[in-house]
């Protein structure tokens, strides 16, 4: 691995750092904060997840885009989560009539990759300790946090025993339950936002083949769009694939309404009829794993005084149909990880920079991630969306250092959040008045669609 990023005046020895939480970002902080020479403590209030049981913890899969690669590849160890990952280059989208179209992410060889949430986050782990010096200390509980002082006291589940921890700074990456933010909610002046969506998620299974295959296109993140719900398959390496089910917790085509066994049998059979066959152990999965919620959290400020600071959920929790909480989530300590080379380790100056710059993208992302929910579940079958999209598609083939997607621009670039909205937003209205003035529908029939683009190019890519 290669450490010479770092300048010898930011190689800190004598500073400590205490993080809070051992999810992924945290981890990804820590091995961040360990490279450049911080005494690094993670305190978590769960079990090492090294030694625990399988069902310990969420296991949904996630989706690595280029954010979160560069944030892994910054600190070199993109390679070693690479090797457990796996491509996806589209959507397969599953109609209720089993019929099935696909839909690329992106141009050329651009994918996003399926990655075990518990694997990525051990494999951290195991770096931040054997690498960069981090100390692990695992069934703590953090029960309250002196702000001025940056001290913390945790409770050991086990022994109940309470101790108080010294820093020089706390960073909080605890989730979107965040005790440490908990806490500064207290503050004056400090906002805070809390919001469920209407629908809950699921997590259900569909087996490798006898062989070890995978029963399904596995270069593909799979959708079941059902309007108000739908499904999707993510696949990993043992030829298995990882399924959630999203739909509305209560009200007609909802959780409430699947409360036997018959029901959840006719329902599948009926509503997701290619899949329902692959799906040996639905009944078991149904009753064995939880039905989880989904909640948006926005909070301001992220950090007190360069003494205390909140990252990735702790402070800008999202629903997850952009594939953007982890890399938002990284992303944040890879733009972290810049402040402290641009203010030279002076944590009152790096924090309040880090905020200022991450919340009008932490914004941003909350907001595409709900939009894209509606896009999965429902207009994915819209054939004026769809219609958009591929001359959209077409004109990035064509002209790819012109143009990019909203989409391109979230998942295959670094362009910040909140720019990519701004022209995602302006992009669509402008493709919406191109197609009702033109008809792109006839361009693509008869072959002159790439004549179309290159005449009009000017008006078709202006943001």
């Amino acid at each position: 691995m290669g450490y010479d990023y770092l300048s010898p005046e930011h190689m800190k020895t004598n500073e400590r750092i205490t993080i809070v939480g051992a999810g992924l970002v945290g981890c990804l902080l820590a091995c961040y904060l360990g490279k450049r020479g911080y005494k690094v403590t993670v305190y978590e209030k769960r079990a090492d997840r090294r030694k625990a049981s399988s069902g310990a913890g969420r296991s949904i899969n996630l989706a690595c885009s280029d954010r979160g690669w560069q944030a892994l590849d910054h600190v070199g160890l993109g390679d070693a989560v690479r090797k457990e990952a796996i491509a996806m280059r589209g959507r397969m989208l599953h109609s209720k009539q089993s019929e099935l179209s696909f839909q690329p992410y992106g141009i050329g060889d651009e994918a996003i990759y399926s990655v075990s949430r518990g694997g990525l986050n051990s494999t951290l782990m195991e770096h931040a300790e054997k690498d960069f010096g981090v100390e692990f200390v695992f069934d703590m509980k953090c029960m309250d946090v002196d702000l001025e002082n940056a001290k913390a006291n945790f409770k050991h589940y086990g022994s109940k025993e309470i101790i108080t921890v010294e820093s020089d700074v706390i960073l909080a990456t605890d989730g979107a339950f965040s005790r440490v933010r908990g806490i500064m909610q207290h503050l004056n002046h400090f906002d805070y936002s809390q919001d469920y969506i209407d629908s809950d998620y699921k997590e259900l299974n569909i087996p490798a083949a006898a062989d070890g295959s995978h029963v399904l296109d596995k270069e593909a993140l799979h959708i079941w769009p059902r309007g108000r719900y739908m499904m999707i398959a993510l696949p990993n390496p043992d030829g298995s694939f990882t399924c959630t089910l999203f739909m509305p917790y209560e009200g007609e085509d909802s959780f409430e309404q699947l409360n036997s066994t018959e029901e959840v049998h006719r329902f599948f059979k009926e509503v997701f009829p290619d899949a329902y066959p692959l799906m040996p152990t639905l009944e078991e999965d149904w009753n064995a794993n939880p039905q989880a919620s989904l909640v948006i959290i926005r909070c301001h400020p992220w950090h007190y005084k360069g003494k205390v600071c909140l990252l990735g959920d702790a402070s800008h929790a999202i629903v997850p149909f952009y594939g953007q909480g982890m890399n938002s989530g990284f992303e944040d300590v890879y733009v972290l990880d810049g402040m402290i080379d641009a203010y030279n380790g002076d944590w009152s100056k790096i924090l309040p920079a880090f905020a200022k710059q991450r919340k009008p993208d932490a914004d941003a992302i909350a907001d595409l991630a709900l939009y894209n929910y509606r896009v999965m579940a429902d207009s994915v079958n819209d054939p004026g969306f769809l219609l958009r999209k591929k001359l959209e598609h077409r004109i990035m083939e064509l002209y790819p250092e012109k143009y990019k997607s909203l989409y391109s621009m979230v998942t295959f670039s670094h362009i910040r959040y909140s720019e990519a909205q701004r022209r995602g937003h302006a992009q669509d209205q402008r493709f919406k008045a191109i197609i009702k003035e033109h008809d792109i529908e006839g361009h693509f029939a008869d072959g002159t669609i790439d004549d179309f683009i290159h005449k009009n190019l000017n008006t078709l890519i202006t943001t």
